[in-house]
Order: C-alpha cells, then sequence, then structure tokens
C-alpha cells in the first residue's frame, strides 16, 4: 500500500481531503478569504479528478475508462440534483430540465467544440470511428426529443409537464435506451468505440498501472468528484450574486454550476484531442451527455411520481430550436469521420449563442 501511495504525487493525495476539509468548514462561508479557499479548492479537485481518471482508464482501457470518469460526474450529479429536489420540494420542479438541458448545451456545443478546434490546429485533420459516434448521437438524439421537446407538445397536461403515466413511461424508455447504448458501447460492439489508431496515444506504450494503483486511483476519483460538486454548489452564492451585480437573468448561474461541474470531463477530452486520441474525447462527451440524460430523468421522474409532484420537463420554442439545432450540426459535423477546424468553430459559435440568448432573451 506504501509503495502505491507513493507512486501518486502528493498533491492528488491532498487536494481532495483539502476539498472536503472545508466543505466542513462552511460555516466560516462569510469570510472573504474563505470563498477564495473554496475557488481554490474546486479548481485543484477538478485538476486532481482528471489525474485520477487517466490513471484509472489507463488500466482498464477503452471504451471503460471514459466512461468510468463520466458515469462517475453523472451519479455525484444526480444525487445532487435529487437532494435539493427533495429539500426544496415542488419549487424546484424546473430544476432537472434546466440543468439536463445546460448540461446537454455545454457538451455538445462547448466542449465538443474545443476539442474539434484544438484538435484540428494542431493536427490540421483527426478521424474517429464513425459508427460508435453515429450509435451515440441517434440515443442522445431520441432521449433528449422525449424528454425535453415532446412534454410541451402533449395534450393530457398542458405542458411543459407529462401526466404520471406519461413520466412512467418516458423514464423507462430512457433507462432502457441508455443501459442498451452501455452495452453495445462495452459488450456488444466495443470495437466502435476505439481509437482508430492506437498509436497516436502518447500513452499506450507505458506500462499500466498495477490493480492496487487503479484501486485507490478509483477511490480518490469518486472522492474528489463528489468534493467537486459539492464545492460548486457551495459557491453558488457567490456566483449568484455576480450575476445579479451583471443584471443577467439567473438561468446564467445554473450554466455556469454546470460548466464547473463538467470541467473534469472537460478537461480530460480536450487533452484527449491535443494528443490526436478524437475518439476519446467524443467518447467522454457524447457519453457525458447521455449519462446525464439517462440517469437524471428516471431519478427524478421516481421521485416526482412517488410524492405527486409536478415535474417541468419541456423547453420553450427560443431553447427547442437551440437544441435541435446543435443535434443537427453535431449529426453533420460528426457524420463523416474526420473533422478539422471549421467544425469546431461552428459548435462553438452556437454555444456562443445559447450563453448571448440566455444572458440577452
Amino acid at each position: 500500500m506504501k509503495a502505491a501511495l507513493r507512486s501518486f504525487p502528493a498533491w492528488t493525495l491532498a487536494t481532495p481531503l483539502l476539498g472536503w476539509l472545508l466543505l466542513a468548514g462552511l460555516s466560516l462561508g462569510s469570510d472573504p478569504a474563505y470563498k477564495a479557499l473554496l475557488v481554490v479548492a474546486l479548481l485543484a479537485g477538478v485538476v486532481a479528478a482528471v489525474h485520477h481518471a487517466e490513471v484509472v482508464a489507463h488500466r482498464v482501457g477503452e471504451p471503460f475508462g471514459t466512461l468510468i470518469l463520466a458515469a462517475a460526474v453523472t451519479v455525484i450529479e444526480v444525487a445532487l440534483i435529487v437532494t435539493l429536489m427533495l429539500a426544496g420540494g415542488q419549487a424546484t420542479s424546473a430544476l432537472a430540465r434546466d440543468t439536463v438541458f445546460s448540461t446537454v448545451m455545454i457538451i455538445l456545443n462547448g466542449i465538443v467544440g474545443l476539442c474539434l478546434l484544438v484538435g484540428g490546429r494542431r493536427h490540421l485533420e483527426q478521424h474517429f470511428e464513425l459508427k460508435g459516434v453515429n450509435a451515440s448521437l441517434s440515443t442522445l438524439a431520441a432521449i433528449v426529443v422525449l424528454t425535453l421537446i415532446l412534454p410541451s407538445f402533449t395534450t393530457s397536461v398542458p405542458g411543459p409537464f407529462y401526466s404520471a403515466k406519461q413520466l412512467g413511461f418516458v423514464a423507462v424508455v430512457c433507462l432502457l435506451l441508455y443501459c442498451t447504448f452501455l452495452f453495445i458501447q462495452t459488450v456488444r460492439h466495443r470495437d466502435y468505440f476505439l481509437p482508430t489508431d492506437p498509436g497516436s496515444n502518447a500513452d499506450v506504450h507505458l506500462p499500466p498501472p498495477s490493480n492496487q494503483v487503479a484501486l485507490i486511483s478509483s477511490l480518490l476519483l469518486m472522492v474528489g468528484l463528489a468534493a467537486v460538486v459539492l464545492l460548486a454548489k457551495a459557491i453558488s452564492p457567490l456566483i449568484e450574486s455576480g450575476v445579479a451585480r451583471m443584471g443577467a437573468p439567473a438561468a446564467l448561474v445554473g450554466i455556469i454550476i454546470s460548466t464547473i461541474v463538467l470541467l473534469p470531463e472537460g478537461l480530460a477530452a480536450l487533452k484527449a484531442a491535443r494528443q490526436n486520441r478524437l475518439q476519446t474525447s467524443l467518447n467522454l462527451a457524447l457519453g457525458s451527455a447521455l449519462a446525464s440524460i439517462g440517469l437524471t430523468i428516471p431519478a427524478v421522474a421516481i421521485v416526482s411520481i412517488f410524492n405527486g409532484w409536478p415535474l417541468a420537463l419541456g423547453l420553450d420554442v427560443k431553447s427547442i430550436v437551440l437544441l435541435v439545432l446543435s443535434l443537427f450540426v453535431s449529426i453533420l459535423s460528426l457524420g463523416t469521420g474526420r473533422t478539422t477546424i471549421l467544425q469546431g468553430v461552428v459548435h462553438l459559435v452556437i454555444f456562443a449563442t445559447y450563453l448571448f440568448m440566455t444572458i440577452v432573451p
């Protein structure tokens, strides 16, 4: 055990502990210096989480490595949303919708756009396995339409709500689609999600870490990600006050917090794109978007049905247009198996439009 611990940089072991120690002292949160420490611990926790995710990924290989980071972040995020719903009651009926929508827009346009731009700038043209990306996008499109668009047009109850029966059906369908996608990704057609050029991975020639090292990294990854999500929630009042001073809509707060929570995945995906491992980047980005909806909607549906609370899922017309545009452009830009900086710029322009329209509705 001591030998395994010595293989880690000291800061990667100390950072998760620091985050939890600061969370334990939140009663001091009114002190400006303490708030600054929370922000520093949050950013350090993100970097540490990426490090441990890469250790685990190198041990288990693709596509399991990217799946671990995406699933870990999503499970913790779902737990946080459910906790907030139980604490806030019916007042939080739109929390899941707003969180999932901002997460999908950040991933499809912000993270994917940056990866395509950075990778294309460095390597001119990048390649990936088209079958895997098509499987991810088709599943994501189906789940997104069923959960965020269709509720605005049903007639059993006025939108943006589903009736209890409709909500239960859609929750089961979402879970079924996500589980089927995981089966395809990890068992039946795992080769669809493997890098098309394994030699482009700079880490492939390094010996994989031992089982003990990978286990320690897995534990530290979960502990660190939990601290990251809770720290993001802890500094949300600071973000809210800053947004209020700017005179921006409150919806911007959710976007900022979602961005912080997605930082570990975003940094890992960006690093992979720089190393010409675009397949890994897309596995991580699209897998995170799928997990965010595929796990969040069933979980919040159970809470809503059990407590008899309405659950607002349908988006307004402006958001539907931006979401459909994002899916349409993603299908086109990732439909050839190769990308350049052009696709990255297009996605980032849509992301900038989404941010601008949020601030200036």
